[in-house]
């Protein structure tokens, strides 16, 4: 591609690179001059404009992005994902479903790799989307590239983006209650916030002492009709054999992994009564605010296999913010 300025008699076919005022209106940055273009430039007594001139190996950049866009996402509707028309060099990539986004970041690093005027931007992985919300773009940032170049994104980016929707749309929240404690009518508003925003579904509120026993049988009767199963004790879990852990295994499940490196968020343990996920969250579950909880739920909810090695993983960037709520706050500590 060739850049800079040119007198106007000489701009014909090639693209605007700037914004021109007229005594009228004005011709706008990207727009490809013909003769009236030219017209309105002379008549405004303008002599010279800076230009973009495509070269015969170019690729313009709404093309340029829109082949892009297509090689990450080759078959849109299948993996609940909508790709707006392009326009000045974007794509714009949007969900169609409520879910998780799956992103490949290998791919998408390859992508930024091969030229800088080639740029794919995303949301982080897995992050939770609503239907309609943005999932990622495209932006080619010149005028145009190369073909060669546009080649090496395509091949480097192929099938990098989709969403993950949700599948378990029937959740069942189990509360314990120590002595007098609180009713359970905080957890059951914070949770029911969290299953709402993705469509899910969420049971009657349900408190029981916070006895094996008692969190045993509940657990049972809840997943004959339930598609996932959360437990929010009225005292902390502190041990993978505490009251929660062992309700589990005493109902016939089994508890995977126990403990996560986010703050909020440490002491949640999960793992599966049947084909039955079963998700111990810790109690900052109680308020709306983001925890650690929130990572693993949302990828259960979509099915999304969850390893201890990938809860493990989650301490880079694991620090959020605590609510204000807290018992003990870390100033100060």
């Amino acid at each position: 591609m060739k850049f800079g300025a040119v007198p106007v008699q000489d701009a014909k076919g090639a693209i605007l690179a700037h914004s021109i005022a007229l005594a009228k209106g004005r011709l706008r940055k990207g727009v490809t001059l013909d003769a009236d273009a030219l017209r309105k430039l002379e008549n405004a007594g303008i002599s010279d404009v800076t230009v973009a001139r495509l070269e015969p190996d170019d690729v313009h950049e709404d093309a340029a992005a829109e082949v892009l866009a297509k090689a990450l996402v080759p078959n849109a509707k299948a993996v609940n994902l909508r790709l707006a028309p392009a326009s000045t060099g974007r794509v714009n990539i949007f969900a169609t479903e409520h879910g998780v986004a799956e992103i490949d970041a290998s791919k998408i690093d390859a992508v930024n790799a091969v030229h800088p005027m080639v740029t794919v931007a995303t949301v982080p992985k897995w992050h939770r989307m609503a239907a309609r919300g943005m999932v990622a773009t495209v932006k080619i940032i010149s005028y145009a590239v190369p073909h060669s170049v546009v080649t090496q994104a395509i091949a480097a980016g192929a099938d990098a983006l989709r969403v993950r929707s949700v599948s378990r749309k029937r959740a069942a929240l189990i509360q314990t209650q120590v002595g007098d404690s609180s009713d359970g009518s905080k957890g059951q508003r914070s949770m029911a916030m969290r299953f709402d925003r993705l469509s899910v579904t969420m049971g009657p509120k349900t408190v029981v002492p916070h006895r094996v026993d008692a969190l045993s049988v509940a657990l049972q009767d809840a997943a004959k009709d339930h598609d996932i199963l959360c437990i929010l004790t009225g005292s902390a879990t502190s041990d993978l054999f505490d009251v929660a852990p062992e309700a589990v295994r005493a109902a016939g499940g089994e508890v995977v992994h126990y403990g996560m490196p986010v703050d909020p968020g440490n002491l949640l343990f999960w793992g599966h009564l049947g084909d039955t996920p079963v998700l111990g969250l810790p109690g900052c579950a109680k308020s709306p605010a983001m925890n650690g909880a929130d990572w693993v739920l949302e990828r259960m909810l979509c099915d999304v296999p969850v390893m201890p090695a990938d809860v493990m993983g989650m301490g880079v960037g694991g620090l959020l913010k605590e609510p204000p709520s807290r018992p003990t706050p870390r100033e100060g500590k």
